[in-house]
């Protein structure tokens, strides 16, 4: 399924934490995207294949949203979950007052 360009996905998932083993010393926070959202960016990921404008690592660029705060990030698959992680950077947790743990509302655009 393709998304019109102007109309955003959105969902409701839960914010987590993923910290690597040591001596790694960052963590990283992210967004499972799921379901019709992550078939949409499936579809979107095809499609630019299909162009000869796909990325490393099949990740998709995308506008994005958490609780109202926009950025512009990519978006990468999750053989785990079927869908994608949505990356979501200290300086939007921050702005949108989240943390991990937190049920957030996403908006993407792919």
């Amino acid at each position: 399924m393709s998304m019109p360009d102007d109309a955003p996905l959105t969902f409701a998932a839960e914010l987590w934490r993923w910290t690597p083993p040591p001596p790694a010393k960052a963590s990283w926070h992210f967004v499972t995207v799921t379901g019709v959202p992550a078939d949409a960016i499936r579809a979107r990921a095809f499609e630019l294949r299909a162009m000869g404008g796909g990325r490393g690592f099949g990740s998709v660029r995308v506008e994005a949203r958490v609780n109202g705060v926009p950025f512009a990030t990519s978006v990468f698959p999750h053989s785990e979950s079927d869908g994608y992680l949505l990356p979501v950077k200290a300086e939007v947790r921050r702005a949108a007052g989240i943390a991990a743990g937190d049920r957030v509302q996403v908006e993407i655009r792919a």
